[in-house]
């Protein structure tokens, strides 16, 4: 019974503590989805830099292993052709183009501005009416 009931509460406990990991989160921002797009592409170029490497890594190794081959007096297979490795290059990042200020929001509030924000003039005053 005792077993049962802490099975019970344990289940409980871990639905609660789940349960906000189910809430939907507000999708990315844009500069949120361009960050993560040029993550990705530099992920994308460090696996082709760590491939070129490896390429470059195993011509190398099997070289030696026909001149050590060879220094020993023994035959050594013949090469197998396998394409040339190729070199990435640096990396590039894509140039995001920045907002022009009036899409950002930075730009004056819509409504005109009646007075000079630290003009010393009354309300009354700027409406056109005599000062009490």
């Amino acid at each position: 019974m005792r077993l049962a009931i802490h099975s019970l509460s344990a289940l409980i406990v871990s639905v609660c503590i789940a349960a906000p990991a189910v809430a939907k989160l507000p999708p990315p921002s844009d500069e949120a989805k361009a960050k993560a797009a040029e993550a990705a592409a530099k992920s994308a170029w460090t696996d082709k830099v760590g491939g070129y490497q490896l390429c470059q890594a195993m011509s190398r190794a099997a070289e030696h292993y026909r001149k050590a081959k060879k220094s020993a007096g023994k035959e050594a297979p013949a090469a197998v052709e396998t394409p040339a490795c190729t070199d990435p290059g640096a990396f590039v990042a894509a140039v995001v183009a920045a907002k022009p200020l009036e899409a950002a929001g930075a730009h004056s509030p819509t409504t005109m501005a009646t007075s000079p924000p630290n003009s010393k003039a009354t309300a009354a005053e700027i409406q056109g009416q005599p000062k009490k």
